[in-house]
């Protein structure tokens, strides 16, 4: 601190700009929810590609409410993938074409893009043709054609579609986006549909869960107008169906998991007066928890605002004094900040405010000594 202190005001503003890119730029931890959905992806795209014959490819869905860390774990399970896929084709040259200087790349094992707010599928079929900088085409029944052209031209044997929930099934647009997808499994290619709180979304109206497999198992849909001649045709459409759940805070191993959590997160805090313990003992963890109910991108969307509050304040440290001072917005506005549908409940509807409503008490933990009142256990006594 005294050497910041002796610091000319460029130099200053500088070395914050240095500590508020660390901050916003943390490590994406494992959490055991995390590692559940992992672990199932990985087996599943990694099996599918390697199969040769020519079945249909059971796809994978990902379930979980808003700012769950849905996207970033599915996002970085298909790249760390993608790093192993191109190094197996970077030991077959006449398989592997390098990236050539001003085009995009000729091999594009994952591909990744969202389903429209409004969502029909000349819209999915954009948003897939982007991702490839391909040509859109004349009419839809082009689209589709280039669509999976680029997919099986590129090799890509991953592909991503966020927001799945978007679709509305008592719409005939949306009906045949969703027919449009499934008519995309027959390419060889994994299908990894991303949503929030899938099971009462519709998707699987009209499917049944098969105990045996653990699986969704549903026929095409019958309504609508589809665009994919094979449909028809289809028998099933597999998909199984895994839950990214918030951290639980009713049992000794929720709160271990929690705390545990914490403590990889302040080990990563560029603060002066902020110390190893700072977020995972005394008051905050339940404070962290009972503002954040667990999950994981309102937890970092509030300590990342309190580490820059910390910053410009000269405090130099989190408290819950300065974390009471900080609101968490959900942004209320469907697609004015981030771009998130509240309607496809993609902005989770919880209680993020600072003061504590009258209610029944979060569970304490066993490094907690004092609640989230200030109260000490022998004062009340």
């Amino acid at each position: 601190m005294a050497e910041y202190g002796l610091m000319s005001p460029r130099k200053k503003s500088l070395y914050d700009l240095h500590r508020a890119a660390t901050h916003v730029n943390m490590q994406m931890l494992d959490t055991p929810m995390s590692e559940v959905v992992t672990t199932l992806m990985r087996s599943r795209i990694q099996n599918n590609a390697m199969r040769i014959g020519p079945s249909t490819l059971d796809g994978l869905m990902i379930n979980g409410g808003g700012y769950q860390g849905k996207t970033e774990t599915a996002c970085r399970t298909a790249a760390e993938f993608e790093d192993t896929w191109r190094d197996l084709f970077e030991q077959y040259p006449e398989c592997y074409f390098d990236p050539m200087p001003g085009t995009r790349d000729l091999i594009a094992p994952v591909a990744y893009c969202q389903t429209p707010v409004k969502a029909t599928p000349i819209g999915l079929c954009e948003a897939i043709l982007d991702y490839y900088g391909a040509p859109y085409g004349k009419n839809l029944r082009g689209m589709i054609r280039n669509a999976r052209e680029s997919i099986k031209a590129h090799a890509t044997t991953v592909l991503i579609i966020d927001d799945i929930t978007r679709l509305k099934m008592h719409r005939e647009d949306d009906q045949d986006t969703l027919d449009l997808i499934r008519g995309l499994m027959d390419l060889d290619v994994t299908l990894v549909l991303i949503g929030v709180n899938i099971p009462r979304s519709g998707l699987l109206r009209e499917g049944w869960h098969d105990p045996r497999t653990n699986q969704w198992v549903y026929a095409p849909l019958k309504k609508g107008k589809s665009y994919n001649p094979d449909a028809s045709t289809q028998t099933e459409r597999r998909f199984d169906l895994v839950t990214l759940a918030p951290f639980d805070y009713s049992s000794d191993a929720g709160i271990a998991a929690f705390v545990a959590h914490l403590e990889g997160v302040e080990n990563q805090i560029r603060l002066f007066n902020a110390g190893p313990s700072t977020l995972s003992e005394g008051r905050m963890p339940e404070y962290l928890y009972r503002r954040t109910h667990g999950i994981v991108g309102l937890l970092r969307r509030l300590i990342e605002d309190g580490l820059t509050k910390a910053i410009e304040s000269g405090l130099e440290d989190l408290t819950i004094d300065l974390l009471d001072e900080i609101t968490i917005n959900l942004g209320n506005v469907p697609g004015k900040d981030d771009g998130r549908d509240a309607e496809a409940g993609e902005i989770p509807d919880i209680d993020t405010s600072p003061k504590r409503k009258p209610g029944p008490k979060l569970r304490k933990g066993r490094n907690s000594v004092y609640d989230d009142r200030g109260t000490s256990p022998a004062a009340e006594a």
